[in-house]
């Protein structure tokens, strides 16, 4: 079986969106490099690679922790984040998955 080579979008991802690529995107979306409406349905590796490279940049300015972030950005990554914890949730996601190889 053969990979996808198209992204399903973050309200079709695995989990609730609960991946590494969903966290790219809400990320995008909490520094405001897409908007919100984007779930990124049918991109490609490159595009979300490209994506990644820009996210990576902005927390960079913020020495990578949600902390350093400011006030706004700070209130927006609790709002993306929270509301894809209890999504998540609500479909099963338990986090168990992240950290089962620290048991």
């Amino acid at each position: 079986m053969s990979k996808p080579n198209k992204y399903v979008g973050i309200n079709n991802d695995l989990n609730g969106g609960m991946t590494t690529i969903g966290k790219i995107i809400r990320d995008a979306w909490v520094f405001g490099l897409i908007p919100e409406s984007e779930t990124c349905e049918g991109w490609n590796l490159a595009q979300i690679d490209g994506l990644l490279q820009k996210v990576n940049a902005e927390w960079d300015k913020y020495g990578c922790l949600v902390s350093h972030l400011p006030e706004d950005l700070r209130r927006r990554h609790e709002e993306f984040h929270d509301a894809a914890i209890a999504n998540a949730r609500a479909v099963g996601w338990s986090g168990e998955v992240e950290t089962d190889d620290e048991k």
